[in-house]
């Protein structure tokens, strides 16, 4: 899965589901402080990323995600290795 592609869907969910305005993405900003978030925030962006790209994220994979880059390494490891089981990926 192209990274690109990844962040540009990231963005998407981000300006659609919160009221972050994104000009530019970069990798290394928090996803809390940086932009903003707070945990419902998160929690709806999640809950996007794994409805899209039919994958699941795990609460100790996602204790560790502190970045954007954190969370599109993340989004394409899973992506990568088949989604959920017994769910093909987009």
């Amino acid at each position: 899965m192209d990274r690109t592609a990844i962040m540009q869907k990231l963005v998407e969910f981000l300006e659609s589901d919160t009221d972050v305005k994104v000009d530019q993405l970069e990798e290394r900003v928090s996803l809390r402080e940086g932009l903003g978030l707070d945990s419902v925030d998160l929690v709806g962006i999640i809950m996007r990323i794994e409805g899209h790209y039919h994958i699941r994220l795990t609460h100790a994979e996602l204790e560790k995600v502190a970045t954007v880059a954190n969370l599109l390494d993340l989004i394409q490891a899973k992506v990568a290795a088949g989604g959920a089981p017994g769910v093909q990926a987009a």
